[in-house]
């Protein structure tokens, strides 16, 4: 009994840590702090190679990126952007993200690799639901980052036709 007691207690204790943690990935359809350090890690991990190397354009291109993002959610309905709070909320908390991306150090403390050897292990997970928040997230940084015209000739696109 002692032992169940006191296993009780541990596990109360965990799971109150991580819901005094938790905060929603967004406010008032706009990316929170804590969803913007997870969305800005996105971004360094999906789009290594293709963001500047330059530190001051590249902070800059990942601020952009970042106000995309809440162009695009603020586009999104009610109920897509509540559940998009609620997985960038999960994933800013520790335990979060060590159990949905299997990552231990904190977003903004992650090198690149890192994050892309977390985001491939949501991505070829054998659990549905790891597979549908990867694919989400890359899909939202994705569209926000190559959206903006000055992204397009690294994708060799020269723009619209003028008609």
């Amino acid at each position: 009994m002692l032992k169940l007691g006191a296993a009780s207690a541990v596990l109360l204790a965990l799971a109150g840590g991580a819901v005094s943690q938790w905060q929603p990935g967004l406010r008032q359809g706009r990316l929170s702090a804590a969803g913007r350090e997870v969305l800005e890690a996105m971004g360094r991990g999906i789009l290594d190679g293709t963001l500047p190397a330059d530190p001051t354009a590249r902070a800059a291109a990942l601020g952009g990126l970042l106000d995309r993002i809440d162009l695009l959610v603020s586009a999104l309905p009610t109920h897509a952007q509540a559940e998009l709070s609620q997985l960038v909320g999960v994933l800013a908390t520790g335990a979060g993200r060590l159990g949905l991306a299997g990552l231990a150090k904190p977003w903004p403390a992650a090198g690149e690799a890192e994050i892309q050897q977390a985001l491939q292990s949501m991505r070829v997970s054998r659990l549905t639901l790891k597979q549908q928040a990867y694919q989400a997230l890359h899909d939202i940084v994705g569209g926000a980052y190559f959206s903006d015209a000055s992204t397009w000739t690294l994708l060799g696109y020269p723009g619209p036709l003028k008609v």
